[in-house]
C-alpha cells in the first residue's frame, strides 16, 4: 500500500496508507458512528459527494456481500478508516473491502487517527478535504479551500433513477416514489406491502393524472434539500398533489415535505450519521439509524399545518412531522434500519393503514 494523506481545509494533514483505487479525491469529510454497516454506508446515495470516516476502529472484518448493497455501486468519494482488515472472516462469504473499492474506482486511506479526526469535525463542523498521493500535501490546501461544497451541486440528479421502474404486486395499493437517491432497503420495505413505481425526481403531475396511484413517497437523498433543482421539481410537484394522496417521507423526504408546506431547512454543524440515535415519539424513546447533514428549522413551521411529533433526545432537532388534517407524515431517520436498529419499522405499516383508510 502506498503512502498518502488526508488534507483538511483548516490545514490539518494526516498521513496514512492508501487502499482501493490509488488516486486523488476530494469532498466533504463526514463521519458515521455505526459499528457495522460500512458497506451500506459506502453504497448509500445519501453519501454522494462525501469522504466517509468510520468511528469504529476496525473496518472490513466481515467483507462485502451483494445482498448488503444499497445501490448499484459505491457512492462516497473516499473512505477513511483507522485499521483496514484485508482478510475478512469466511463466515460471511464476502470479498475483501480493498478489492471492492478498487472495482468501484474509489480511494481509501487507512492508518488515520479517526478518533482525533472525528473530535475535530465535532468541534469545527464538517469541512472540505482531500485524499492525495503525490507531492507536498500542503500544496493542495488552496485548491481544497477554493472548491465548492459538493452539496451546492445538483447531487440528486446524479443518483435518481433516469427512468420509471415498476414493481407489480397484484391487488396491492399503488405507491409512487419520488426517487431522490433512494436506498434499496427502503424500496424493499415498500415492495413488501405495495405495488411500487420508482420515479425520477423531476417527474411531473401528468404521470399522476395518467395512472391510478394511491400514495406518494418522498425518499432520502444527498446534498442540500433546498437546492433549486429540488424546489423546481419534486417540491413544486408535491405541492400540487398534496391534497390528493397520503404521503410518507424519509430523511430528505422529511426536509422536502417541510418545504412543501412553506418551511425551511438548516445545515447542521456535523449532522447525524450512525446507528444509535435516540428519538422521542409518543412518550417512548426509539433507537434509530440516521444519515443527514440538514435539519428542519422548527421556527419556520410554527404557524403551518404541520406539527413536530418526533424529536432527537440528544439535541432536540426535528425527527418527525405530521400534517394536522391530511394523511401525511415524515421522519428524519431510517425506519428500514439496514444496517442499524429496526425499532421503527412499524411506520411502513402505519403508512399502509393510512392508505387503506383513505380508500
Amino acid at each position: 500500500m502506498a503512502k498518502c494523506f488526508l488534507v483538511l481545509e483548516d490545514g490539518t494533514i494526516m498521513e496514512g496508507t492508501g487502499f482501493g483505487s490509488m488516486k486523488d479525491t476530494s469532498g466533504e469529510v463526514v463521519f458515521s458512528t455505526g459499528m457495522t454497516g460500512y458497506q451500506e454506508g459506502l453504497t448509500d446515495p445519501s453519501f454522494r459527494g462525501q469522504i466517509l470516516t468510520m468511528s469504529y476502529p476496525l473496518i472490513g472484518n466481515y467483507g462485502v456481500n451483494p445482498k448488503d448493497m444499497e445501490s448499484d455501486g459505491v457512492q462516497v468519494r473516499g473512505f477513511v478508516v483507522r485499521e483496514l482488515c484485508d482478510s475478512p472472516t469466511s463466515g460471511y462469504g464476502g470479498t475483501d473491502l480493498n478489492s471492492f473499492l478498487k472495482e468501484n474506482d474509489i480511494p481509501g486511506i487507512a492508518g488515520v487517527d479517526t478518533r482525533s479526526l472525528i473530535i475535530k469535525i465535532r468541534t469545527a463542523g464538517t469541512m472540505k478535504g482531500a485524499i492525495v498521493y503525490d507531492g507536498d500535501p500542503a500544496s493542495y490546501l488552496e485548491e481544497i479551500r477554493a472548491m465548492p461544497y459538493p452539496s451546492e451541486g445538483g447531487l440528486v440528479a446524479d443518483v435518481s433513477t433516469p427512468e420509471i421502474i415498476h414493481y407489480p404486486r397484484e391487488g396491492a395499493s399503488k405507491v409512487a416514489i419520488f426517487d431522490c437517491g433512494i436506498k434499496r432497503s427502503i424500496v424493499n420495505e415498500l415492495r413488501k406491502r405495495f405495488e411500487v413505481y420508482q420515479l425520477p425526481f423531476d417527474t411531473g403531475v401528468k404521470f399522476f393524472r395518467d395512472h391510478e396511484i394511491d400514495g406518494l413517497f418522498l425518499s432520502n437523498g444527498p446534498g442540500n434539500p433546498a437546492h433549486p433543482t429540488l424546489k423546481d421539481n419534486v417540491i413544486s410537484t408535491v405541492r400540487k398533489l398534496k391534497d390528493d394522496y397520503p404521503i410518507m417521507g424519509i430523511c430528505m423526504g422529511n426536509q422536502l415535505l417541510c418545504q412543501v408546506f412553506g418551511g425551511t431547512t438548516l445545515k447542521m454543524k456535523f449532522g447525524h450519521r450512525g446507528a444509535n440515535q435516540p428519538v422521542k415519539y409518543k412518550d417512548r424513546v426509539f433507537i434509530t439509524s440516521q444519515n443527514h447533514g440538514y435539519t428542519v428549522d422548527p421556527e419556520s413551521i410554527q404557524d403551518s399545518c404541520l406539527e413536530i411529533d418526533q424529536t432527537n433526545v440528544n439535541d432536540g432537532t426535528v425527527e418527525g412531522l405530521r400534517h394536522k388534517e391530511l394523511p401525511i407524515f415524515s421522519v428524519q431517520y431510517h425506519p428500514e434500519g439496514c444496517a442499524g436498529p429496526k425499532d421503527t419499522g412499524f411506520l411502513f405499516d402505519d403508512y399502509a393503514k393510512m392508505m387503506e383508510g383513505r380508500k
